[in-house]
C-alpha cells in the first residue's frame, strides 16, 4: 500500500506542476507504432497532459515502426512550427540528419523513454532506469527459483527485444547481470545454447516473431519432455509470444508451465498473470513519465533549470536525464498496484 500511495502522490504532485504551467507553444510528439498498447498509452497521456498545460500538440505514429515515416513526420513537425520535439525513436541511430535541422532551427529535443544516439542535437531524456528493469526481471527469477540458496539445475531460455531499440540491450544486460553467475555455475542451463543478445533479439518486439522462435526452441529442445523452467522475456509482447507457443505445445499451468517475465503490464499480460500464464511484469507508470516529460518542456521553454537525476551517454555527450521508478507486478500485488493506483479498472482486467 505504501508503494501505491507514494506512486499516487508523485503523480498528483507532478500533474499539479504541469497543470499550473499553462505554457504557450507547439509540441511535436513522435511515437513509433500503434501496434503495441504501450505506445498508444504514452501518446495519449503526452497529448492530454501537454494540452492541459496549454500547448498545441501534433501527435504522430510512424506506421508500424517505420523509420523513414518517423523521419518524414519529424520534418513535417519542424515545417509546422513545433517549438519542441518529444521523440520515442524507432532506431536509436537513424535520426541524426533531421535532428541536426531541428538544432539549427533552435528546436529543443526531448528523448522520451528511448535515448537517441550519435548526435549532439538532443537536449534531455525522460525514461525509466532500463538496466534496473532488467535487474528486477532477473532478480525475480533468482528469488523464485531459490538460486541464491543453491537450488537447481533449472532450464532457462531468453527472448529479448528489438536490436534497433537501445533500451533492449539495457533490459537484457540488466537481467543477465543477475542470472549470469548461475549460468556459469550450472544452476541455470540454456538447453538451446542461445544466450547472447544477437541470438535472442526480437525485431520490432513482435509477438508473432517471438512465438515463432519459441515454437522452434520447444520443437528442437523440449518436445521429448525435457523440463523448461524459465523463459526470461524482456517485455509483454514477447512474453505473449512465448505463452502462445507454450500453450500450443501442451504446457499446462500448475503442472509444467515455466516462469515467464515481462514488462509494461499490458492488459493481455496482466490477464495472463491472473490466469497463471505469465509470472510477472514490470510496471512503468507512463502517466508519471508523460508528466515528467511535460515538466521538462515547461522548464526548457521558460528558460528555467531542468530537474534531472542522472545522465546517459549517447556516444557524443552525457544527456541530462530523469529516471522514473519501475516496479513489478505479479498475482500477489497487481490489484493494489494497478487497480489501486487507478491505472486500470477491475472491469478492464476481467475476461
Amino acid at each position: 500500500m505504501k508503494k501505491v500511495l507514494a506512486l499516487t502522490l508523485t503523480l498528483v504532485m507532478i500533474l499539479s506542476v504541469v497543470g499550473s504551467a499553462m505554457a504557450a507553444g507547439k509540441v511535436g510528439v513522435s511515437m513509433p507504432t500503434k501496434s503495441l498498447q504501450r505506445w498508444n498509452e504514452d501518446g495519449d497521456y503526452l497529448k492530454a497532459q501537454f494540452e492541459a498545460a496549454g500547448y498545441e500538440v501534433e501527435l504522430q505514429y510512424a506506421g508500424d515502426n517505420d523509420v523513414p515515416t518517423q523521419v518524414a513526420q519529424l520534418e513535417t513537425m519542424l515545417l509546422n512550427g513545433c517549438n519542441v520535439l518529444v521523440i520515442t525513436a524507432i532506431d536509436a541511430t537513424s535520426l541524426g540528419t533531421v535532428l541536426a535541422t531541428a538544432k539549427e532551427a533552435g528546436v529543443k529535443v526531448v528523448c522520451h523513454d528511448r535515448i537517441i544516439l550519435d548526435t549532439d542535437a538532443v537536449d534531455y531524456y525522460a525514461t525509466f532506469d532500463n538496466f534496473q528493469v532488467g535487474e528486477i526481471q532477473g532478480q525475480y527469477v533468482v528469488d523464485t527459483l531459490g538460486l541464491a540458496d543453491g537450488k537447481g539445475p533449472f532450464n532457462i531460455e531468453f527472448i529479448a527485444g528489438d536490436p534497433g531499440d537501445n533500451n533492449a540491450t539495457y533490459f537484457f544486460n540488466g537481467a543477465m547481470s543477475k542470472v549470469q553467475q548461475y549460468l556459469d555455475n550450472g544452476q541455470l542451463v540454456c538447453v538451446s545454447g542461445q544466450t547472447t543478445f544477437d541470438k535472442v533479439a526480437t525485431p520490432k518486439w513482435t509477438t508473432a516473431t517471438a512465438q515463432a522462435r519459441m515454437d522452434d526452441i520447444i520443437a528442437a529442445n523440449y518436445a521429448g519432455g525435457t523440463p523448461l523452467d524459465v523463459v526470461l522475456c524482456s517485455n509483454d509482447s514477447t512474453a505473449q509470444g512465448a505463452t502462445n507457443a507454450l500453450v500450443a505445445a501442451g504446457f499446462e499451468v500448475g503442472k509444467n508451465f515455466p516462469i515467464i517475465t515481462g514488462q509494461d503490464c499490458d492488459i493481455a499480460s496482466v490477464k495472463n498473470i491472473i490466469k497463471g500464464l505469465q509470472s510477472m511484469s514490470i510496471f512503468k507508470d507512463t502517466r508519471i513519465l508523460a508528466a515528467r516529460t511535460v515538466t521538462i518542456v515547461n522548464s526548457v521553454l521558460a528558460g528555467e533549470p531542468v530537474e534531472t537525476n542522472s545522465t546517459v551517454n549517447n556516444h557524443v555527450f552525457d544527456v541530462p536525464t530523469f529516471y522514473c521508478l519501475p516496479l513489478f507486478a505479479d498475482v500477489n500485488n497487481y490489484e493494489e498496484l494497478l487497480i489501486g493506483s487507478g491505472y486500470y479498472t477491475a472491469e478492464s482486467l476481467a475476461d
